[in-house]
């Protein structure tokens, strides 16, 4: 497996932030209010990803004591942060693309007052995903051997 490219992140999350845009731009009266704490589901899975790194970590660098880690599971916990970083730049961009809507429009709405909260939630609950998934993934890459280079 390859790491994580940022210009793929990137892109997912502004292919998901214009469609946000474009979907909030259209049917923003018809909306019900934005939920303030919608994006916090992403931070419990941010603290997963924080969770299963450090109890990774030690095992894949064979710390005295740390059982070693089964090969299957490194690769889940890699196909876990690769998903994760990517739900994370989707909703990040979604999130941006429906603050770039409400922010200028907050003065004319009620709602969208309380809806650019929701959003400034969960842009940072998705950027803390990403930061947590890209992290897990790193912390699962294979430590270098010296003995095979010999």
């Amino acid at each position: 497996m390859r790491f994580t490219k940022p210009r793929d992140l990137l892109a997912a999350g502004l292919v998901a932030g214009l469609v946000a845009h474009l979907l909030t731009r259209l049917a923003y009266d018809t909306l019900p209010p934005l939920p303030t704490f919608a994006g916090f589901t992403l931070l419990v899975i941010a603290i997963v990803n924080v969770w299963l790194a450090f109890s990774l970590r030690a095992r894949i660098l064979r710390k005295p004591g740390a059982r070693p880690v089964e090969p299957l599971t490194a690769a889940r916990a890699v196909a876990f942060a690769k998903a994760s970083s990517l739900l994370g730049a989707i909703m990040l961009g979604a999130w941006a693309g429906v603050l770039v809507h409400v922010l200028p429009a907050r003065g004319e709405f009620e709602a969208a007052g309380h809806d650019v909260v929701s959003a400034i939630v969960g842009v940072v609950c998705s950027a803390v995903l990403i930061a947590a998934a890209l992290w897990l993934e790193r912390c699962c890459k294979t430590p270098d051997d010296p003995h095979l280079d010999q």
